[in-house]
């Protein structure tokens, strides 16, 4: 519970501020209505982002304790109030060639209208997102070097493709040529840009991490980049970031109130972030072997499903039970995988 603390703390004054923002607007009845809409949307962002946690506790295990922190806090502040609030007012922002100002007010006075202008872009989205996400899945199944297999040999096998230079690049532009067909002629163009956009923010992350890790240059530097770095950090961001535009577009499903849509979100983040904070003090993922499969999977199974919401509508409550799902057998794998290493070694002994 240690953990949780401030994440209780911040979302009981954050449903405060939802109570105090629908009280102010319409009374009781509304407060109190704003109040439950915060809550769903809490819980809906805490489950759709629960691989995300599993995925960041896996990167942070490995640094030091000054990155770990920024993460944590400078981070956790981008997570929460440039991705879930500032970051849809700059798609509307550029999109209908409307200045920041006019598009918060937009949002505020006229919040249907403003969720219409959001949602309309969400081809562009969800490609986008799909493809970076789709990278991060891709690049951890098709890995050579990785010694345990979730799959057994259809796992290992996939693993092998590893040693064919830029498969995982050729593999998601394949599935980003072949999601056009969901889209209309008008907008195929504009998804196709958005897709590798995706895919250049991967490898321009990855980039920077890689020309950080140049030990023959710097040895000391290589050394850091394993315990935290810029590369890192900016990874971390950008994959909150595609987990958050499916939680953000979803929410317009639930609610039109860019207040409350906000103040919901974030108690799921803070919670999101207490998670990994959990998983990495206690050493969940050394225990549970296959938990880190589980969550790259919910990963590659989310980037998909944002590819077919371009043309299909996927209740986000589909989407956060596949995620829980796989991470649940994935947890029941790793235990099943504990119970049979102990009984090799009392053979042994």
């Amino acid at each position: 519970m240690e953990h949780f603390k401030f994440s209780l703390i911040f979302s009981a004054v954050a449903l405060a501020c939802a109570g105090w923002w629908g009280y102010s607007s319409g009374g009781v009845t509304l407060a109190l209505s704003m109040v439950w809409l915060a809550l769903i949307l809490a819980v809906m962002e805490a489950s759709l982002s629960f691989d995300n946690a599993v995925v960041n506790a896996s990167i942070l295990k490995t640094w030091n304790k000054y990155w770990r922190t920024l993460f944590l806090t400078v981070g956790m502040i981008v997570a929460v109030f440039g991705m879930r609030l500032l970051f849809p007012i700059v798609i509307v922002a550029q999109t209908a060639d409307m200045g920041m100002l006019e598009v918060w007010n937009l949002a505020i006075n006229s919040p249907h209208e403003y969720s219409l202008k959001l949602t309309s872009h969400h081809a562009e989205v969800s490609a986008f997102g799909s493809m970076f996400l789709m990278l991060v899945f891709l690049n951890f199944l098709l890995d050579e070097e990785k010694e345990l297999h979730w799959l057994g040999v259809i796992e290992q096998k996939l693993g092998l493709l590893g040693k064919i230079n830029a498969i995982s690049i050729f593999v998601a532009l394949s599935v980003l040529m072949t999601s056009l067909t969901l889209v209309d002629d008008a907008n195929k163009f504009v998804v196709l840009t958005a897709g590798i956009w995706g895919i250049l923010v991967y490898l321009g992350v990855d980039l920077i991490g890689q020309i950080l890790e140049t030990e023959e240059e710097s040895p000391e530097i290589g050394s850091m980049v394993k315990k935290g770095s810029v590369g890192g950090f900016l990874y971390l961001e950008v994959l909150d970031a595609s987990f958050s535009f499916d939680g953000v577009i979803g929410a317009f499903a639930i609610t039109k109130d860019i207040v409350v849509i906000m103040i919901g979100l974030g108690i799921g983040a803070m919670f999101v972030r207490s998670m990994t904070i959990y998983l990495v003090e206690k050493g969940t993922l050394d225990g549970y072997v296959y938990l880190e499969h589980g969550a790259h999977y919910a990963i590659g199974a989310l980037s998909l499903i944002m590819l077919l919401s371009i043309k299909f509508h996927i209740p986000e409550v589909v989407t956060g039970l596949i995620g829980i799902v796989l991470i649940a057998i994935s947890v029941w794998s790793s235990i099943k995988y504990n119970k049979f290493i102990k009984i090799l070694d009392s053979t042994d002994e």
